[in-house]
């Protein structure tokens, strides 16, 4: 395999850890899109090309598997290859390594087609940038393939209807405020992974009645697949939907369906693989019978993303 090209390096900033004390899953995607940019700097696609042509590389697809938690002030590195580069978009596969252990803590397969940043209408990629990403073809390995979530094409763009008619709960709504904006003025690619995250105890509270601010079990995802379908501007009105899709001894999946609150179109979807975490000893524990039981009675087929 061809070695993967450094396209970013930072650290974990205490304001990125969340209530579970480590890095929160909205800024592994937040430095993912980062390293993307990064990459398209390599590519020809930098911020010149962006300010003549209006046209950016954004992300279409994210699949993420998260290996090893990151606490404040983690050296991180993101290194990158192209698994896939045709005229309608990239396949770019990414892998987040703490600089201080060596360990791999995350990677991401993104989907990247070249968008106007406004319109987010696609470009056709110039041949001068498919020639560029020769010498970065590279393979997905093992450790960054898919696991506990299946890969097939995203399924038909669900309605908020369905979402009623199958029992999804309204985890979170709200407005788009300016801080979820990209420069452009669409909700950032990130902030869609933000709200998923800040609709999780609401998610639980539903089900199982269960205030994780006071247990000493918290959750930490394991896999992640987002599907953007359409841009989002900063004066829209957005709700998620959420389910529980399955449940094991130690793991349970979540499938999210976020709308436009005004429209009813579906603007994203999402689904995840999560564990229960002890706190203190940080490592993932069985989920207690009682809860399960409770989980299994909600659980909703076919919540794919």
């Amino acid at each position: 395999m061809t070695p993967l090209l450094e396209v970013y390096r930072n650290s974990v900033q205490s304001w990125e850890i969340d209530m579970m004390g480590h890095m929160n899953v909205k800024f592994y995607v937040e430095k993912s899109v980062a390293a993307l940019a990064m990459l398209g700097q390599h590519l020809g696609l930098g911020p010149r090309f962006a300010r003549e042509s209006g046209a950016c590389l954004v992300p279409t697809e994210h699949h993420v598997r998260f290996l090893r938690e990151q606490r404040p002030g983690a050296p991180l590195v993101i290194n990158a290859g192209i698994v896939e580069a045709t005229r309608e978009r990239l396949v770019v596969y990414q892998e987040m390594v703490n600089a201080a252990s060596g360990d791999l803590a995350a990677s991401f397969i993104v989907t990247v087609p070249l968008q106007d940043g406004v319109s987010r209408e696609s470009r056709p990629i110039p041949e001068h940038v498919l020639e560029q990403t020769q010498p970065l073809r590279t393979e997905v390995p093992a450790h960054g393939a898919p696991r506990g979530l299946e890969m097939a094409p995203p399924r038909s763009e669900p309605t908020l209807d369905e979402a009623v008619d199958k029992g999804m709960l309204s985890t979170w709504k709200g407005p788009v405020l300016p801080r979820m904006c990209d420069h452009h003025g669409r909700l950032a690619t990130e902030a869609h992974m933000g709200i998923v995250s800040d609709a999780i105890p609401n998610l639980l509270v539903h089900l199982t009645a269960e205030d994780r601010s006071e247990s000493p079990l918290g959750g930490a995802a394991l896999e992640y697949r987002f599907v953007y379908r359409r841009p989002v501007s900063g004066d829209d009105l957005l709700e998620l939907r959420s389910g529980i899709k399955a449940v094991s001894t130690k793991t349970y999946q979540f499938g999210h369906w976020l709308f436009n609150g005004a429209t009813g179109e579906c603007v994203a979807t999402a689904e995840a693989v999560a564990v229960l975490l002890d706190l203190d000893a940080r490592k993932a524990v069985v989920i207690p019978e009682a809860s399960r039981a409770v989980l299994e009675r909600h659980v909703i087929p076919g919540l794919s993303a």
